[in-house]
């Protein structure tokens, strides 16, 4: 027998017992906790995550029956009806302030990395992304007459593809309702889609020195005021200092503007960008439309890789409470990335720890390199790479 805890109690040190219960004083998430704690809760969310459980019933099961390797850590399995009351009624906050923390551990790992552009601006996409639910048992989750649904707006930023900024809304409301209440650093700059072009938006950032960069909607009304060279052999077709000229446009949105259209051989067409950014190249700016790809593969990576799709309870904190765990698992992988020197893949790195979450291996070892070491995590791991 290895002399090392489970992974999966390896990973929980990187969530410090104090640290956490000053999240819990802070958010007020015990205050009429009987027996079962926050820690237990958390615990028992993270394993549903991480142990990709289907139910409260798997949730539980699954506890109980590693009870011997989880007795160090404190807490012993919940009944399913203590599980199913403390997501129902804890505040969700709690878990929101959890990801925030480790979020910060991530950002300082991060920073120093190579980055993929030479200019020193900080770079973030924005986009959000729909989780459909039941709308009889979901009724508080507005969306359509016969669908429910949450939306998951995410701010991603680009070093080291973290998700800085996460609001979770009822499926209605209108992304750019939430992108105004976002605050960003003078030099930042913000990518977007179409969904998100709202000129006295554009117009507040240009004001505050934050860039943007999107695609121009086909009806805008402009006025051309420069005509710039474009780079010879590229995709680049124009490159014109602009200014919107339509009504209520030019009265929101006062300032000169870029318009930067592209040759796309993948549409048979051309991509038109709009963008506050005077100075980048044109084939930057392209560069960087390109680079939101990142927040859609974010979204595509959660939903394929954690439960998020369907819920282990059906009030808004309980699913509140399933999301932001999701999100911490999440942030627990790129933490996990960002430490190794082995080059994993988060589908491949997912699932190979959700086969040895209870093995008895030293997890930075094992993450440097996996295929080394006890035949049973060997074995393990070999099988999730064929099934893959």
């Amino acid at each position: 027998m290895s002399g090392f805890s489970s992974m999966f109690s390896q990973l929980l040190k990187l969530f410090p017992r104090t640290e956490f219960q000053a999240l819990v004083k802070r958010t007020h998430a015990e205050r009429h906790a009987r027996g079962f704690t926050c820690w237990g809760q958390f615990v028992a969310m993270l394993f549903c995550q991480l142990g990709r459980a289907h139910s409260l019933r798997e949730i539980c099961g699954g506890l109980r029956s590693s009870e011997g390797k989880l007795k160090h850590l404190g807490i012993t399995a919940p009944a399913r009806s203590t599980l199913a009351y403390a997501n129902a009624h804890r505040p969700w906050q709690l878990y929101r302030a959890v990801f925030q923390e480790l979020l910060g551990r991530c950002q300082g790992l991060a920073q120093g990395r190579k980055r993929k552009f030479r200019f020193k601006n900080k770079l973030v996409s924005l986009d959000s992304t729909v989780i459909d639910l039941c709308a009889t048992l979901f009724d508080w989750a507005k969306f359509r007459r016969t669908k429910g649904a949450v939306k998951l707006h995410c701010l991603l930023d680009h070093d080291g593809y973290l998700p800085s900024v996460v609001v979770i809304t009822e499926g209605k409301r209108h992304d750019v309702r939430v992108a105004r209440t976002l605050r960003f650093d003078a030099g930042t700059v913000v990518v977007m889609d179409r969904g998100y072009v709202d000129y006295a938006w554009f117009g507040q950032l240009t004001a505050q020195e934050v860039f943007f960069v999107t695609r121009m909607k086909t009806d805008t009304v402009y006025r051309v005021v420069e005509r710039r060279d474009v780079p010879e052999r590229s995709a680049v077709l124009r490159d014109e200092v602009i200014e919107l000229t339509g009504l209520d446009a030019a009265a929101k949105c006062p300032f000169r503007l870029r318009r930067v259209e592209v040759d796309d051989p993948d549409k048979d067409g051309t991509l038109v960008f709009l963008t506050n950014h005077l100075e980048f190249g044109a084939t930057t700016i392209a560069a960087i439309y390109k680079e939101r790809w990142q927040v859609e593969l974010f979204f595509k990576a959660l939903k394929q890789n954690l439960k998020i799709k369907t819920f282990v309870g059906t009030s808004a904190n309980a699913l509140k409470v399933q999301v932001w765990t999701a999100l911490i698992a999440m942030l627990l992988l790129k933490y996990l990335q960002l430490r190794s020197r082995f080059g994993w893949s988060l589908s491949n790195l997912v699932a190979l720890l959700r086969m040895n979450l209870f093995t008895h291996r030293e997890l930075w070892g094992w993450l440097d390199q996996p295929f080394e070491g006890p035949p049973t995590v060997l074995l393990a791991s070999q099988a999730a790479l064929d099934l893959g």
